[in-house]
């Protein structure tokens, strides 16, 4: 597998507080409650720019309720990098009344069409899946590009989500097997935690989808593993290394590359799960008119 000597996608975790409480949630960053001030991210997010980063993710915690998204968002895009936040919804629409251009994805987490198992996971108080479709038909009507992020558990391993796929018509559909994180979740999630057989049946479940244009990436345990590239709300490095997450020193006082070095991210494994694909893309992707879900 061909290296990386870049962080050419970077996850910004950018704002640690949250409005919901999601049982597996991996980032609740209980050593890092503060966030860098807004100069200071955006210093961060120059080094990434001068350091080869082509996009750039914006989450949380839930990054709408950072007071400085639209102007970090916009520094972003004007630096050239292509912009995306992963958000449950909340403010979001406020966040796109202000961003106008300068976002080109937006990813709605979602992990159920069950309204029930959605509140029993800790995504509100069981309206999340009809905000998602109304927010989904937002975000195409303003011609951003969606993604779907689902994480897969006990609850859900078995469902069939293949009629709410079609209702909200994702440009990007990503499902990440429930990852136990020591100091993040741990103590908690055990109950959700499935087999990666199980995962993959799920994964198998919706292969019919990939024929109407809505291709599901499915990523295990062992795929996540040192393969995404984070930075924390106060500026570091950090990556799942065997069940812990590995910090480095801030970047704005080593530089990209030695906080990279020092988190532990593999390249080759990123590209192993598909990391690098085509998102700078202002061309819409196909998307087929289907039914609503009954």
């Amino acid at each position: 597998m061909t290296m990386l000597d870049r962080p050419v996608a970077v996850n910004f975790h950018i704002w640690p507080k949250c409005n919901l409480a999601c049982t597996f949630c991996y980032a609740t960053f209980p050593q890092a409650r503060r966030t860098l001030p807004v100069a200071d991210a955006i210093a961060v997010i120059d080094r990434l720019a001068e350091a080869g980063t082509e996009k750039i993710t914006f989450v949380g915690g839930e990054p709408t309720l950072y007071p400085h998204l639209p102007e970090v968002i916009h520094h972003a895009s004007m630096q050239g990098l292509t912009t995306c936040v992963v958000s449950n919804g909340a403010r979001l629409r406020q966040v796109l009344d202000r961003v106008g251009g300068a976002i080109d994805w937006i990813g709605l987490s979602v992990d159920s069409a069950d309204e029930t198992i959605q509140r029993t996971l800790g995504r509100g108080p069981g309206d999340h899946v009809a905000r998602s479709i109304a927010l989904a038909e937002l975000i195409h009507d303003r011609g951003i590009r969606l993604k779907l992020n689902t994480v897969v558990t006990a609850l859900n391993w078995h469902e069939d989500m293949s009629d709410l796929v079609r209702r909200m018509r994702p440009h990007r559909w990503k499902a990440f097997q429930v990852l136990r994180i020591e100091d993040e979740n741990a103590g908690r999630v055990e109950p959700l935690l499935i087999s990666e057989a199980q995962f993959r049946a799920f994964a198998d479940r919706h292969t019919i989808l990939a024929k109407e244009g809505f291709p599901l990436v499915a990523e295990t345990n062992d795929d996540i593993r040192g393969s995404y590239v984070m930075i924390d709300p106060v500026g570091r490095f950090f990556c799942n290394e065997e069940g812990r997450y590995r910090i480095s020193a801030p970047i704005l006082e080593v530089g990209v590359d030695e906080a990279l070095a020092q988190a532990g991210w593999r390249s080759d494994k990123f590209l192993a799960r598909g990391g690098l694909y085509d998102w700078s893309s202002r061309e819409a992707d196909p998307i087929v008119a289907t039914p609503a879900c009954a």
